[in-house]
Protein backbone atom coordinates (compact mmCIF):
# COMPACT_ATOMS: atom_id res chain seq x y z
CA UNK A 1 0.00 0.00 0.00
CA UNK A 2 1.25 3.71 -0.95
CA UNK A 3 1.14 5.98 1.18
CA UNK A 4 1.24 10.21 0.50
CA UNK A 5 2.38 12.77 2.59
CA UNK A 6 3.91 16.34 2.08
CA UNK A 7 6.85 17.38 4.12
CA UNK A 8 9.27 20.38 4.77
CA UNK A 9 12.46 19.33 4.73
CA UNK A 10 14.75 20.25 7.82
CA UNK A 11 18.59 19.87 9.00
CA UNK A 12 19.05 18.36 12.07
CA UNK A 13 22.61 18.14 13.11
CA UNK A 14 24.44 17.75 9.58
CA UNK A 15 21.59 15.85 7.93
CA UNK A 16 18.74 16.81 6.39
CA UNK A 17 15.49 14.64 7.09
CA UNK A 18 11.61 15.06 7.36
CA UNK A 19 9.16 13.62 9.80
CA UNK A 20 6.84 10.51 8.12
CA UNK A 21 3.47 11.21 9.64
CA UNK A 22 1.90 8.51 12.64
CA UNK A 23 -0.65 7.91 10.80
CA UNK A 24 1.33 6.24 8.30
CA UNK A 25 4.03 4.79 10.24
CA UNK A 26 1.87 2.55 12.47
CA UNK A 27 0.41 0.98 9.12
CA UNK A 28 3.64 -0.24 8.53
CA UNK A 29 6.15 -2.82 9.94
CA UNK A 30 8.98 -2.53 11.88
CA UNK A 31 12.34 -4.80 11.69
CA UNK A 32 14.88 -4.50 14.52
CA UNK A 33 12.60 -0.47 15.43
CA UNK A 34 13.64 0.64 11.53
CA UNK A 35 10.91 0.36 9.20
CA UNK A 36 12.27 -0.01 5.27
CA UNK A 37 10.63 1.38 2.78
CA UNK A 38 10.97 2.38 -0.86
CA UNK A 39 9.64 5.16 -2.68
CA UNK A 40 9.80 8.85 -4.66
CA UNK A 41 10.84 12.25 -3.81
CA UNK A 42 9.04 14.76 -6.23
CA UNK A 43 9.07 12.17 -8.79
CA UNK A 44 12.84 10.50 -7.82
CA UNK A 45 12.47 7.10 -6.74
CA UNK A 46 14.65 5.53 -3.68
CA UNK A 47 14.87 3.46 -0.73
CA UNK A 48 15.59 3.79 2.90
CA UNK A 49 14.72 2.81 6.45
CA UNK A 50 12.39 4.94 8.45
CA UNK A 51 14.80 5.58 11.75
CA UNK A 52 12.83 5.83 15.13
CA UNK A 53 12.95 8.69 17.54
CA UNK A 54 11.89 8.73 21.27
CA UNK A 55 8.43 10.41 21.85
CA UNK A 56 8.25 12.01 17.80
CA UNK A 57 7.88 10.35 14.66
CA UNK A 58 9.98 8.34 12.50
CA UNK A 59 12.44 10.03 10.34
CA UNK A 60 13.35 9.46 6.87
CA UNK A 61 17.16 11.05 6.18
CA UNK A 62 17.06 12.67 2.91
CA UNK A 63 20.52 12.63 1.11
CA UNK A 64 21.89 14.82 -1.59
CA UNK A 65 20.94 12.15 -4.36
CA UNK A 66 17.33 12.82 -3.25
CA UNK A 67 17.22 16.36 -3.17
CA UNK A 68 19.14 16.67 -6.61
CA UNK A 69 16.66 13.71 -8.13
CA UNK A 70 13.65 15.61 -6.69
CA UNK A 71 14.70 18.85 -7.19
CA UNK A 72 13.92 20.17 -3.81
CA UNK A 73 16.28 21.68 -1.14
CA UNK A 74 16.22 22.45 2.11
CA UNK A 75 12.87 24.52 3.63
CA UNK A 76 11.14 23.15 0.75
CA UNK A 77 7.73 21.16 1.16
CA UNK A 78 8.33 18.03 -0.99
CA UNK A 79 5.69 15.47 -1.68
CA UNK A 80 7.00 11.93 -0.65
CA UNK A 81 5.16 8.56 -1.90
CA UNK A 82 6.42 5.79 0.15
CA UNK A 83 5.77 1.94 0.63
CA UNK A 84 6.77 -1.31 2.83
CA UNK A 85 9.85 -2.65 1.13
CA UNK A 86 10.09 -5.89 2.13
CA UNK A 87 12.71 -6.79 -0.62
CA UNK A 88 15.42 -6.88 1.88
CA UNK A 89 15.55 -10.25 3.05
CA UNK A 90 18.14 -10.95 5.50
CA UNK A 91 20.60 -14.13 4.26
CA UNK A 92 20.27 -17.44 6.27
CA UNK A 93 23.38 -19.32 6.80
CA UNK A 94 22.90 -22.83 7.56
CA UNK A 95 24.98 -24.19 10.82
CA UNK A 96 27.90 -26.75 10.27
CA UNK A 97 27.03 -29.94 10.84
CA UNK A 98 30.03 -30.41 13.29
CA UNK A 99 28.80 -27.22 15.48
CA UNK A 100 25.37 -28.98 15.36
CA UNK A 101 26.93 -32.38 16.61
CA UNK A 102 29.25 -30.73 19.20
CA UNK A 103 26.34 -28.52 20.99
CA UNK A 104 24.07 -31.59 21.25
CA UNK A 105 26.95 -33.51 22.71
CA UNK A 106 27.42 -31.17 25.52
CA UNK A 107 23.54 -30.66 25.85
CA UNK A 108 24.03 -27.01 25.05
CA UNK A 109 21.83 -26.60 22.26
CA UNK A 110 19.07 -24.93 24.45
CA UNK A 111 22.01 -22.66 25.45
CA UNK A 112 22.78 -21.42 21.26
CA UNK A 113 18.95 -21.42 20.74
CA UNK A 114 18.66 -18.83 23.65
CA UNK A 115 21.14 -16.50 21.90
CA UNK A 116 19.31 -13.47 19.99
CA UNK A 117 18.63 -13.74 16.52
CA UNK A 118 21.73 -11.69 15.30
CA UNK A 119 24.05 -13.76 17.58
CA UNK A 120 23.03 -16.60 16.14
CA UNK A 121 23.29 -15.51 12.83
CA UNK A 122 26.40 -13.35 13.05
CA UNK A 123 28.34 -16.66 14.55
CA UNK A 124 26.88 -18.79 11.72
CA UNK A 125 28.13 -15.96 9.01
CA UNK A 126 31.79 -16.42 9.99
CA UNK A 127 31.75 -20.12 10.27
CA UNK A 128 30.36 -19.96 6.87
CA UNK A 129 33.39 -18.16 5.70
CA UNK A 130 35.83 -20.37 7.33
CA UNK A 131 38.41 -22.39 4.73
CA UNK A 132 40.11 -24.42 7.21
CA UNK A 133 38.70 -27.63 9.25
CA UNK A 134 41.25 -26.59 11.74
CA UNK A 135 39.27 -23.23 12.41
CA UNK A 136 36.71 -24.02 12.21
CA UNK A 137 37.17 -26.83 14.97
CA UNK A 138 39.29 -24.11 17.06
CA UNK A 139 36.04 -21.32 16.17
CA UNK A 140 33.50 -24.21 17.20
CA UNK A 141 35.60 -25.08 20.55
CA UNK A 142 35.62 -21.31 21.51
CA UNK A 143 31.56 -20.96 21.62
CA UNK A 144 30.97 -24.27 23.06
CA UNK A 145 33.26 -23.14 26.30
CA UNK A 146 31.60 -19.74 26.13
CA UNK A 147 28.13 -21.28 26.09
CA UNK A 148 29.48 -23.44 28.76
CA UNK A 149 30.15 -20.57 31.05
CA UNK A 150 26.72 -19.36 30.47
CA UNK A 151 28.00 -16.30 28.04
CA UNK A 152 25.12 -14.41 26.38
CA UNK A 153 27.20 -12.75 24.74
CA UNK A 154 29.15 -15.67 22.63
CA UNK A 155 31.68 -13.64 20.25
CA UNK A 156 34.34 -15.42 17.52
CA UNK A 157 37.17 -15.18 17.30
Amino acid sequence: MKHTFKARIYKTGINWCVDVPLTITKQLKTIKGYIRVKGVINSFEFSKALVPLKNAPYRLFVNLNMMKGGNTSLGQIATFIIEQDDSVVTKEYTMPALLKELLQKNNLVMAFNRLTESRKRDILKYLSFVKTEETLMRNINKIITQLKCKETNVRIP
